[in-house]
């Protein structure tokens, strides 16, 4: 029987996300939140064990043989080492995040989120942030202080902003130093996309519609002049008199209609998904177009970006 079922966690997992829960930056904050020194943690890397172990075996080296040049060079290499983890430090050391804003994004697309720093005319080229296991470089410079990260979204409507870890590694690997920021912030991811059908092709109004198109409109009675071909033979010989089928199509411009009530027969976030699918080939191919929501009400007819992001927001909130 194996020590650890699949899908279970290993065991360094499970120490990191123990060790995560006595860290400070758990709860939410408002912004701006800094970085001092009580937030930022530090601790050598593989490479840096190797080069303390290193440091280590040339010190007993040197004092066995009392070799004095080796010492030297043992001492001038603990300093180089004990400067890095200074510098390294330093990286993050009153690192302040200034303001947050979220992108736009649909459900299982990753959301983007652009950061804003103070800028204290610093250079951090090795700074790195990760959210949700995906860590992202983000070097900052002076008079460029911003850097831009995505998070991972699994559902639609109001999400909060999930906990960052900011670290850096710079100037040699030795070190890694980190520190928390958990933003008080909520972001709004739109609908999962569904276009598996196609909208509406014309609006159902019949003040809305032009005669003579290709459309089948119904039937009608028989007027001299009407071509032969439209002739419905088979109706007209249920009744006493010819009749004739009329076609029309809408006008144009007007404005395609998504409502809510017409999709039925599916679950609720399949309906939600395929007028968020509607919305987007609308707004794609430019064609104004309403969307009627489930409280029947209206948005629209529009075909702007403010109409665009109105409806996947209402779609997005949607209970």
């Amino acid at each position: 029987m194996p020590a650890n079922p699949p899908g279970a966690p290993g065991v360094a997992a499970r120490v990191r996300r123990w060790s995560r829960s006595f860290m400070r930056g758990r709860k939410p904050e408002t912004l701006p939140v800094r970085l001092d020194r009580r937030r930022i943690y530090i601790v050598p890397t593989r490479a840096g064990l190797g080069y303390a172990l290193l440091l280590v075996t040339m010190l007993a080296g040197a004092l066995n043989y009392q070799n004095n040049a080796a010492l030297l060079l043992t001492c001038m290499l603990g300093a180089a080492l004990a400067a890095s983890m200074l510098l390294t430090w330093r990286e993050l050391h009153d690192l302040t995040l200034r303001s947050l804003h979220a992108e736009h994004a649909f459900c299982d697309m990753r959301l983007p989120l652009q950061l804003a720093f103070t800028d204290d005319h610093r250079n951090r080229q090795g700074l790195s942030i990760a959210v949700d296991e995906l860590e992202q470089p983000c070097p900052l410079r002076p008079g460029a202080s911003r850097a831009s990260v995505t998070v991972a979204t699994d559902r639609r409507g109001w999400m909060a902003v999930p906990r960052m870890r900011v670290s850096s590694t710079l100037p040699f690997g030795l070190f890694r130093a980190w520190g928390w920021i958990t933003p008080a912030q909520n972001v709004l991811v739109y609908p999962r996309l569904l276009a598996d059908s196609k909208p509406p092709a014309r609006n159902d109004d019949p003040n809305e519609r032009i005669v003579g198109g290709d459309e089948f409109a119904g039937l009608r009675d028989y007027h001299a002049g009407d071509p032969i071909r439209h002739v419905a033979w088979k109706a007209s010989a249920r009744h006493d008199h010819l009749l004739v089928r009329e076609f029309d199509h809408a006008a144009p411009g007007q404005p395609l209609r998504f409502d809510w009530d017409a999709l039925t027969g599916i679950d609720r976030e399949t309906r939600i998904s395929r007028l968020a699918g509607w919305v987007c080939d609308a707004y794609t191919a430019a064609h104004p177009w309403i969307l009627v929501l489930e409280d029947h009400r209206a948005l629209g007819p529009a075909s702007d970006a403010a109409h665009y992001h109105r409806c996947l927001a209402a779609l997005a909130e949607l209970p």
